[in-house]
């Protein structure tokens, strides 16, 4: 691909690392689509069973994304237990293995022991009724345990949050070899992108030539714009945003029904379906390098968090028509992940 001088500058705030993969609509499209391939399934019955009146595999998604915080209204008690008994929650999203690598290995580079692939396989076993406590180390109930796998296997698919950027101080993409040599002097950690900082302005002015026009967007009063969009956050979110909008659907429900009308080729997992997330992972590594092309790193600049931590940001570049592969890549993996969704529990409950 061709690069566009798209510099994109650096400001603006620190995002968490806890940003909402695919963002609201994106894990409601993964959860709809699976509902829709689960009718007339024993998964279906299964399912509704953990279920509470009303709701299904759609609206549970956003879920573990909601303990987070109040943006999706009032905790509830089931939040607040399920939060209190899980203070690594924000951590069971994403995986931290360097995009140039080809495979996800247990305790290698920016894995942890909480990390997606290991929630993953644990709510997974859960569900299966597997009954050792080692398998269920943090006691994940089996409503929990679908609660997570319909929102995780969202969150695997999105590239970033499997496939991490580590950057060299003068602004080269590396590859730890361990963990220790991440020592935000030589190598720096972007945080599963959240620390590659685009100009908002320039992306959307390049979006729009590219992009079909969406709906206006609310102006929230007394809230300055900001003038960058983290790396992560055009993962999470704008990137469905475009992929909705090229296939000319607006909610998730009309996403789901045109994954299904056009009958994806989505290549089936095999073995034992607790080795699943593996197979996922290392998928998500490969999309992730697809992700990664042609983006260059640019200036470091070190920034203070509002907790007064130091931390540093780096400028980006993206080829000019980056909106359009970026936009693809998240149409097909949303796509896989309600495909992948559906066939989990599928394998679980016949």
């Amino acid at each position: 691909m061709k690069k566009l001088a798209c510099v994109l500058a650096l400001a603006g705030a620190f995002t968490s690392i806890d940003a909402l993969a695919w963002g609201g609509d994106g894990h409601r499209a993964v959860g709809a689509i699976a509902d829709k391939l689960l009718k007339g399934t024993k998964a279906e019955k299964q399912i509704a069973a953990l279920l509470l009146p009303g709701e299904s595999l759609e609206s549970i998604a956003n879920w573990p994304d909601c303990v987070k915080g109040t943006y999706c209204g009032p905790q509830s008690p089931e939040m607040v237990d399920y939060t209190t008994a899980n203070p690594k929650h924000s951590e069971y999203h994403y995986t931290d293995v360097p995009f140039q690598l080809e495979r996800y290995h247990d305790h290698g580079v920016g894995t942890s022991e909480v990390d997606i692939v290991q929630t993953l396989k644990q709510a997974i076993a859960v569900l299966q009724g597997k009954t050792d406590p080692a398998l269920n180390p943090h006691k994940f109930t089996k409503r929990q345990a679908l609660i997570l796998l319909t929102h995780m296997t969202g969150d695997i698919h999105q590239p970033l949050h499997v496939g991490a950027a580590f950057v060299s101080k003068d602004g080269k993409f590396v590859v730890p070899k361990t963990h220790a040599e991440v020592d935000e002097a030589a190598i720096f950690d972007s945080r599963g992108g959240n620390n590659l900082l685009l100009d908002d302005e320039k992306l959307t002015q390049l979006s729009a030539n590219l992009i079909p026009p969406g709906e206006p967007k609310p102006i929230r009063e007394g809230v300055p714009k900001s003038l960058t969009k983290p790396f992560h956050s055009y993962w999470d979110s704008t990137t469905v945003d475009y992929a909705f909008r090229r296939v000319q659907t607006k909610t998730p429900g009309q996403f789901a029904q045109f994954a299904i009308d056009s009958k994806p080729a989505i290549k089936a997992n095999s073995g034992d379906p607790a080795t699943w997330p593996y197979q996922w992972a290392d998928d998500s590594l490969v999309v992730s390098k697809f992700a990664y092309a042609d983006v260059v790193p640019g200036k470091i600049t070190p920034q203070v968090s509002k907790k007064g931590e130091t931390y540093y940001t780096f400028s980006l570049e993206v080829p000019a028509n980056y909106p359009v592969p970026s936009s693809q890549i998240a149409k097909e993996q949303l796509i896989k992940g309600g495909y992948k969704l559906a066939e989990v529990l599928k394998a679980i409950y016949g």
